[in-house]
């Protein structure tokens, strides 16, 4: 019997590690900044690693997207203008075009390839990369954020990787504060913010300090299930110009898989150990 062969991710610092079963070794890309693997699995479809840690699969990306977008679009009044800082692989910006409201989307990542290889192996992230709303610019998302006009954009997406190497510092005050200069006054930003279970006290605490103080009033954390990452719980924060978040308002979108108005409110209530 031929022996099966997986893709491993330890997560060193928890003790931990992830398995996915391997058909095959589809691709391998250095590029500047990382490297960026292509694999195809056994029950998961197609998997991207980046730097040996697990980016999307074709079977669960759909959790993290919409949950990524939806949210903070209903929660905002009007969005029109989005920029996504990273995101490369395409999957947030499909989402956020699915809203009639939105007129123009910057899509801000730093590495070109995680685009070019998501369009070539994961194409149904990319079906919106056409649409006459959709600007594509590779380029550093922290620079192009400091470079922007003074309360021009409705919604920032910080769409990044683990707040390591070339995306430590978008975890960090000066972005935050350049962030928060460039969003309207009803503007709303929405970051990753890793596992609530390993990573509260480390990252999820300190970005609402530091979105604080850089000058957002309200902020809120966000939760959802993400199976192929570290402890398969992960979450999102949210950061508002106004004092308090606007309620859900739900503008009629196409049928989604995972998100629903449900879902909004059930992903805000957060456990006791997170009060």
């Amino acid at each position: 019997m031929k022996q099966s062969s997986y893709f491993t991710e330890l997560h060193q610092n928890a003790g931990s590690g992830f398995l996915l079963e391997i058909d095959k070794k589809i691709t391998e890309v250095v590029t500047p900044y990382q490297t960026i693997s292509i694999y195809k699995t056994k029950t998961f479809g197609n998997l991207m690693i980046i730097d040996d840690c697990i980016m999307l699969t074709t079977r669960d990306n759909f959790l993290y997207h919409e949950m990524m977008s939806h949210p903070v679009l209903n929660t905002h009044p009007d969005p029109k203008n989005v920029v996504i800082i990273g995101g490369g692989d395409c999957g947030t910006l499909q989402e956020v075009l699915k809203h009639k409201s939105v007129e123009q989307v910057w899509q801000v990542d730093i590495d070109e390839m995680v685009t070019r290889l998501s369009e070539e192996y994961f194409p149904e992230l990319c079906r919106a990369n056409q649409d006459s709303r959709a600007n594509l610019l590779f380029e550093d998302g922290i620079k192009w954020m400091k470079d922007r006009d003074d309360r021009s954009v409705d919604i920032i997406i910080v769409d990044s990787t683990d707040p390591i190497g070339p995306a430590e510092g978008l975890f960090q005050l000066p972005f935050y504060q350049n962030c928060q200069r460039v969003l309207r006054d009803n503007g709303l930003l929405i970051q990753q913010s890793e596992s609530p279970l390993l990573h509260f006290e480390s990252i999820i605490k300190p970005m609402h300090s530091t979105l604080k103080q850089a000058g957002f009033n309200a902020t809120q954390t966000l939760l959802f299930p993400q199976p192929v990452y570290p402890s398969g719980w992960w979450s999102a924060t949210m950061a508002s110009k106004a004092t308090q978040f606007m309620q859900f308002r739900q503008p009629g979108i196409e049928q989604l898989r995972y998100y629903n108005s449900g879902v909004h409110g059930a992903a805000l209530q957060l456990p006791n150990f997170m009060r």
